[in-house]
């Protein structure tokens, strides 16, 4: 039921309210001469363009394997989380520079009319973290929308802040400085993210405990040995495994019985999803648990 809602009226609900948000920060920004605003204007338009791609690919994400597509869509998700938490970096750059430029050469800020317009914004953009807070905890493409939602909350306190600290002191220097504070905290929280799905999408292996499964692996009593083990991520939750094994010369209605508690041990303690397992005599006995380019060469 949840995903059905996260992929329907919340994403509507919350495309909505970015879009409403944007053009009322853009003139709130121009009106005040707020650098803070703007920034936080442009930031709640890429929201918007996330929500809307994070709907497309939860849809298409759902689809089933197809010939083409054995593997499925998730990797959708995933190519749409890496350009929503990269957009959010180059944004986060470009602003902390031409904050870095207002601090060098103030400029006049309309401390009133930026406190009204951060507050209604933050009212907004606190809605609608909340509304995608659940799906956020587990789907990287929802995680990265949501972090986009959550920095513009944060940014809309710092603008608050720095409002009133204009309004009643008419310290000029707080705006471009608070941009600086907000672009730094949304590049620490997005550089995770682009790590992880670009790990994901280079099969770069899960953090599993290898040596532990070939050791329960080879606890089983036809188990020989393992070899040429491979792992890798559809999406972050996911996990796809190969291995092969070596086992007494046994006919295949014996070895499919060592295959499903090979696939059970994998399942409930590793949380594997998927498991393809090669049987094997004599060939690969004495190499790597994972392979070896000459090692390739040989199969």
């Amino acid at each position: 039921m949840e995903n059905k809602s996260l992929a329907g009226g919340r994403f509507l609900l919350v495309t909505v309210l970015n879009v409403v948000i944007t053009v009322f920060e853009l003139l709130g920004g121009l009106l005040s001469g707020s650098l803070s605003l703007l920034s936080d204007a442009f930031h709640n338009l890429g929201d918007a363009v996330s929500v809307v791609l994070s709907y497309v690919a939860h849809r298409i994400g759902r689809r089933r394997q197809t010939r083409q597509n054995t593997f499925g869509y998730r990797r959708v998700e995933i190519l749409t989380a890496l350009l929503n938490a990269g957009v959010l970096i180059v944004i986060s750059v470009i602003l902390a520079v031409e904050a870095i430029r207002r601090l060098l050469a103030p400029e006049p800020v309309k401390g009133d009319v930026m406190l009204l317009v951060a507050i209604v914004s933050f009212a907004a953009n606190l809605l609608s973290t909340i509304l995608l807070n659940h799906g956020a905890k587990h789907n990287l493409n929802i995680r990265a929308t949501y972090l986009h939602l959550l920095s513009d909350a944060l940014a809309s306190i710092g603008v608050i802040i720095g409002a009133i600290l204009i309004t009643v002191w008419q310290i000029s220097w707080v705006d471009p400085t608070i941009t600086i504070l907000v672009a730094g905290y949304i590049v620490y929280e997005s550089w995770p993210i682009v790590k992880q799905t670009f790990a994901i999408l280079m099969e770069g292996a899960p953090k599993l405990d290898y040596d532990a499964i070939a050791h329960d692996i080879c606890a089983l009593p036809e188990i020989k040995g393992v070899h040429h083990l491979h792992a890798w991520q559809i999406d972050e939750n996911n996990l796809v495994f190969s291995v092969h094994v070596n086992m007494q010369d046994l006919p295949l209605s014996q070895i499919e019985p060592v295959y499903r508690q090979i696939e059970a041990l994998l399942c409930h303690k590793y949380n594997v999803n998927h498991v393809t397992i090669q049987a094997e005599c004599y060939r690969g006995k004495d190499e790597s648990l994972f392979y070896k380019q000459n090692d390739w060469r040989h199969d």
